[in-house]
């Protein structure tokens, strides 16, 4: 949770703040963060507007919330899939497709992060600078055990969230439907674009 959240003081408190942050994600999805209203966004939680403000201090506030939230989840989700690998290669594939399962059941996503550049810029920065951390960190790690070529760490995680990033874009929000064939062959490019041969 960041410094612009209102912090809930109960469990029942933290569930309905949950509430409105994901019905936030479904109203700026559908209308962009311009198009979007706090009215239309309680509307969708179920909440009056007088509970919005126990926990959200206007729209831009529950937005750069809402994407900061995303950015934590996807890590967290990317982050416990590739903890069960037993090699390198194996986090990348568990690791590509938790995010490819992220992507599917939060297909907002796209529109949310590219508006947030409008928005604010450092959050949106920091929503990839914090993914590319994670994986610069786990090249890193994969190159001294001799698992990944001994190239620029930070690049290498770039050029991983590009792979992702525009495969489900081309596919899964333009058509609708990533088929397992090309996630398996993004995840088959990564692999080989980081091995040690």
């Amino acid at each position: 949770m960041t410094a612009r959240s209102l912090s809930p003081s109960t469990p029942r408190g933290e569930a309905t703040r949950q509430r409105v942050l994901e019905a936030a994600e479904q109203v700026f999805g559908e209308k962009g963060y311009y198009g979007a209203s706090v009215t239309e966004i309680t509307r969708a939680a179920g909440v009056a507007q007088g509970t919005f403000y126990l926990y959200f201090r206007g729209k831009k506030e529950i937005f750069l919330d809402l994407v900061d939230a995303l950015g934590e989840r996807l890590r967290s989700l990317t982050l416990e899939a590739s903890a069960a690998a037993g090699s390198y290669a194996e986090a990348q594939q568990l690791g590509f497709s938790a995010f490819f399962d992220f992507a599917r059941s939060h297909r907002h996503i796209y529109r949310i992060i590219q508006e947030c550049d409008r928005v604010d810029q450092i959050t949106y920065r920091r929503f990839y600078s914090m993914l590319a951390e994670s994986y610069s960190r786990a090249q890193a790690e994969a190159t001294a055990r001799g698992e990944a070529a001994a190239v620029d760490p930070e690049v290498v995680a770039y050029c991983m969230l590009g792979v992702g990033h525009f495969v489900a874009l081309r596919f899964l929000f333009w058509d609708g439907e990533l088929a397992k064939e090309a996630e398996e062959t993004a995840i088959r490019f990564a692999q080989k674009g980081v091995s040690p041969a």
